[in-house]
């Protein structure tokens, strides 16, 4: 079987599924729950100042019968004690040596507290520290989470501190709340930072009470914005965890890959992108500590079916794939073809084509049902109606190439060639 263990900065751990700092890593009870289960690691709830939380605190957005497609938080960093949590983590590494133990960070703004608190979380044998510059609510009107990550230099001034400190590996969280979370990794980078993880939530509202018209989640007749995670936002943290992979700047440390992973697919596909080890909350907190057995039985399988022996032979595979526009080649087209066999006459790709896309399936009305074809010389290859298609296999795109060469738009431009030609 392939080997899933994981070497990130020198912090071992038996998979690359850690906990992200969340609910589920606030107190010893869980974290050795998730140990036990299998948990390769955690990523303790952020530790700083005494803070007190609201209730309620959590909101979700449903879909089409799914419950929590993507779900929301107001909580603050860990309001226990802090003395109590240093105690519990370092009891966790007493009894698993062998996971992964990082513990989130959000101290004050100014160098000594920084100081302070990294000398006591070493002092309790955490195997690494997570700068929590993403926290999207409660703590950025403090100057704290995403205040810091949201700018550059900032960033960099409390990097510096950090580094001054710590003996052990720092990993700076990083905020999706920005145009491009690029600036902010180039400045932890520069600064010092041993590696990046993203992304943290994102700022939002999941909806309104359309009886009381308060939104979600309502605090005695108020709500506030919150952080969003779960399902929903996988494709921007795939997105934004590849821009940091392949900027030459921030691809030059290891990267944790956080954002609605919930099955070894959605971690196989962090890791292509770049991610050395992945983080997971809201599947948790929705299904409990026992999915780490499918996740390590699925990617498991999977890395054995494609031949690879340990996790690195796949990290990044996918990042030189992912390329501009303009570099996109024109002549390739793909168009669609209907398995008659498997259509079930339903009529969804028709009604998609026709209403919002090219008009280019052809409708005959039968007894006892319709028929659809492909009208190959209007498809465009949108892959529109493939989508749309609730039968697998039903519908595939079939590549009819515009030219045999490779073609892409500056190439096209720079010839001067008619575009009714393509």
């Amino acid at each position: 079987m392939a080997n899933l263990h994981t070497d990130f900065l020198g912090i071992h751990s038996p998979n690359p599924y850690w906990l992200a700092s969340a609910p589920p890593t606030d107190k010893k009870i869980n974290v050795l729950r998730a140990f036990e289960a299998g948990w390769g690691g955690v990523v303790w709830k952020t530790l700083g100042s005494q803070v007190k939380n609201v209730s309620s605190r959590y909101s979700a957005v449903d879909y089409e019968g799914s419950r929590v497609m993507g779900f929301n938080n107001i909580e603050l960093i860990s309001d226990r004690p802090l003395d109590i949590n240093l105690k519990e983590i370092a009891e966790c590494v007493r009894l698993f040596p062998d996971r992964a133990m990082v513990v989130s960070l959000m101290a004050d703004n100014d160098r000594n507290s920084w100081h302070e608190l990294i000398k006591q979380v070493e002092d309790a044998g955490a195997h690494g520290l997570e700068l929590n510059f993403g926290c999207p609510h409660g703590m950025t009107e403090r100057g704290m989470g995403a205040a810091v990550g949201q700018d550059p230099e900032i960033a960099r001034m409390v990097v510096d501190w950090v580094m001054e400190a710590a003996h052990i590996p720092v990993i700076t969280k990083l905020t999706p709340n920005v145009h491009s979370v690029v600036p902010t990794g180039r400045a932890a980078v520069e600064a010092g930072t041993n590696a990046l993880s993203l992304i943290n939530t994102i700022q939002s509202v999941t909806g309104v009470d359309l009886d009381t018209f308060i939104p979600n989640p309502n605090v005695g007749g108020k709500s506030t914005f919150g952080g969003y995670c779960g399902p929903a936002v996988k494709p921007i943290a795939l997105k934004m965890l590849t821009t940091i992979t392949q900027d030459p700047v921030t691809s030059k440390v290891p990267v944790s890959g956080i954002g609605g992973i919930s099955t070894w697919k959605d971690a196989a596909e962090f890791m292509l992108l770049g991610a050395t080890s992945v983080q997971v909350c809201t599947a948790v907190m929705t299904h409990g500590f026992r999915i780490i057995e499918d996740l390590c039985e699925g990617l498991n399988n999977w890395m054995d079916e494609k031949g690879f022996t340990r996790i690195e032979d796949f990290i990044g595979k996918s990042v030189p794939t992912l390329t501009q526009w303009e570099e996109l080649d024109i002549n390739y087209h793909v168009v669609a073809r209907i398995d008659p066999a498997k259509c079930i006459h339903c009529g969804l790709c028709y009604i998609a084509c026709e209403d919002a896309s090219h008009q280019s399936i052809r409708l005959d009305y039968g007894n006892p049902y319709n028929t659809y074809t492909i009208k190959e010389e209007e498809c465009v290859g949108c892959n529109l109606c493939n989508l749309i298609c609730p039968v697998d296999g039903c519908i595939t795109m079939v590549e009819q190439r515009k030219g045999a060469e490779y073609l892409n738009w500056r190439e096209f431009q720079r010839r001067g060639l008619p575009l009714n030609d393509h």
